[in-house]
C-alpha cells in the first residue's frame, strides 16, 4: 500500500492547531478547576505531539500515562477490532482523567477506551481529539473536547501516520494518491 505514490494537501496549518490548542486548554482548566491532579491518558501513537503540546498549555498540575491502542495497522481503514497493546502504568480510581485522541473516526477506538477505563471508577472522566470526523461514525460517541472537524479525508501529520510515515509533519494534510 505504501509504495503507491502520494502527495500530501494540507488541511489545518501548525499555526491553526496552535491556536486551537490555546483556546482547548482554557476550556479543559475550567472544567479540571479544583482537580488536585489531572491525570491525562494519550493513546499512542497518533495522539503524541497532541498531548505533548496540550499538557504545555494547561495551568494545572498533571500526570502524563500513555495506552496504545490500534484499529488500523498499516491500512487506510480501520479494521474495528480494538487491540490494547499497552496499558496504563497507573491507578485512576477516585481521579480525574482526561484521554487525549488524535481522531475519532469510527469511533469504536475512543468508545472501547472510555468504556475500559469507566469500569475502573475515576472520579471524572472525558475525552478530548484533535480531529473529529463525524461522517464516518459507526458508534454513538463523541468527545467532550474536538480540535477540528474534517472531511472523509485520509489524513497525516502532526503524529497521525501512514504506515509509520509522515508524523513529523508540523501540520495536518490530506493523503492524496498520484498514478
Amino acid at each position: 500500500m505504501t509504495d503507491k505514490a502520494y502527495v500530501i494537501d494540507e488541511l489545518i496549518s501548525a499555526k491553526a492547531i496552535a491556536a486551537r490548542i490555546e483556546a482547548l486548554a482554557k476550556d479543559i482548566e475550567t472544567s479540571f478547576a479544583g482537580t488536585e491532579k489531572l491525570v491525562v491518558v494519550g493513546l499512542l501513537r497518533g495522539s503524541f505531539i497532541f498531548i505533548a503540546d496540550l499538557v504545555r498549555d494547561l495551568d494545572l498540575a498533571v500526570e502524563v500515562d500513555f495506552m496504545e491502542v490500534s484499529s488500523y495497522g498499516d491500512a487506510m481503514e480501520s479494521s474495528r477490532e480494538v487491540r490494547i497493546i499497552k496499558d496504563l502504568r497507573g491507578q485512576i480510581e477516585g481521579r480525574d482523567v482526561l484521554v487525549v485522541e488524535d481522531i475519532v473516526d469510527t469511533g469504536h477506538t475512543l468508545n472501547n477506551v472510555i468504556t475500559l477505563l469507566r469500569s475502573r471508577e475515576p472520579a471524572r472522566l472525558k475525552s478530548i481529539a484533535l480531529l473529529d470526523k463525524p461522517s464516518r461514525r459507526e458508534v454513538d460517541f463523541k468527545s467532550d473536547w474536538i480540535g477540528f472537524e474534517i472531511p472523509d479525508e485520509f489524513v497525516v501529520g502532526y503524529g497521525i501516520d501512514f504506515a509509520q510515515r509522515n508524523r513529523n509533519l508540523p501540520f495536518i494534510g490530506a493523503v492524496r494518491f498520484t498514478e
